[in-house]
């Protein structure tokens, strides 16, 4: 079934629309074109979603426009247009083909996110920063290993402002996987898997074109859900257990103060300040009920007065209850 993405009335009263923060200028559609919705597959990112990762899209926005412009010396802008829930196939499916393409893992979340662009905007990248003025007619062609080098150098500075700029959501430490150019080729995430698209207007110079920034919605549904822990990666989860590991290690080393006793007296306030050298509490312990072993104020076990080679101990014996349950 495909329907333009104009608004909830024009959707129907049983069609949950995809989530999209409203676009500069009125629009509301990532191209401003129909495209299938599956109702078999009903939409994960609320508006409330959208507001979280507006926020952070939009930081990340300004200070890639200004590592851009102090990294070119020259004009360029990064503005977000909208955020919006997409299949990873069906978003594929916009990308030009040949288009920029790095993708990142996001340590310590499992996934990885990609960042898209045009290929003329990545060569006029290149171009100014070796001093060019960015204008003449791009190559359509895969990057040259210095010409990746000098890319790569941008690029990380990219994702260190993406990691500063997520911070409120989830602590993330983006490193880059690889480059490509054709997005069948991509491989960020599985086909049916659900991702987050942010769309950015991008422009450097006098050239213009839309910038992606993809993201699985799986690896940060639980912190834009405010839950206790995200999903993790293998490598942060076996740093997890091995730091589990570690402290019950150490816990078993902890030394802890345990007392034998009697069982505890209820006495009145007057009582208790009317005491005085001599007198006698009466301490109605039964004479054939076993001592408290406590610590911390906690009973976890019983024992009897006993004693170790001349020294006074307490025996350990079963608790009154499975004691009583075993002769019943």
């Amino acid at each position: 079934m495909t329907q333009p993405d104009a608004g909830p009335a024009a959707r129907g009263a049983n069609a949950q629309a995809p989530a999209a923060s409203p676009a500069p200028g009125g629009g509301r559609s990532r191209r401003g074109e129909p495209r299938t919705y599956d109702f078999r597959r009903p939409t994960k990112l609320s508006r409330e979603h959208v507001r979280v990762l507006q926020i952070a899209q939009e930081a990340f926005a300004r200070q890639a426009t200004t590592i851009l412009t102090t990294f070119l010396r020259a004009g360029a802008r990064l503005e977000l247009v909208g955020i919006e829930q997409y299949s990873y196939d069906d978003y594929v499916a916009t990308l030009p083909d040949p288009v920029f393409i790095t993708t990142f893992t996001l340590e310590p979340l499992a996934g990885k996110g990609m960042l898209a662009y045009p290929l003329d905007i990545a060569m006029a990248i290149v171009d100014h920063m070796l001093g060019g003025s960015g204008a003449a007619e791009q190559p359509n062609r895969p990057m040259t290993a210095m010409e990746v080098s000098i890319t790569r150098h941008l690029l990380d500075r990219l994702l260190d402002e993406f990691s500063a700029a997520f911070g409120h959501i989830t602590e993330i430490q983006p490193a880059m996987a690889g480059l490509e150019y054709n997005p069948q080729l991509a491989q960020a995430a599985s086909g049916s898997d659900t991702v987050m698209v942010a769309t950015f207007a991008m422009a450097v110079g006098s050239r213009e074109g839309e910038a992606t920034l993809v993201l699985p919605f799986s690896s940060f549904a639980q912190s834009l859900n405010n839950a206790a822990s995200p999903q993790l990666s293998e490598s942060a989860l076996r740093k997890r257990q091995r730091a589990t590991e570690a402290l019950k290690e150490r816990l078993n080393l902890v030394p802890v103060d345990v007392s034998v006793r009697f069982a505890p007296l209820t006495v009145s306030s007057s009582d208790l300040l009317s005491l005085a050298v001599g007198d006698v509490l009466l301490l109605r312990h039964p004479r054939d009920s076993p001592l408290e072993v406590t610590t911390n104020d906690v009973t976890f076990a019983y024992a009897i007065a006993s004693n170790h080679r001349r020294r006074l101990a307490a025996s350990i014996v079963p608790t009154p209850y499975a004691a009583a349950k075993d002769t019943a």
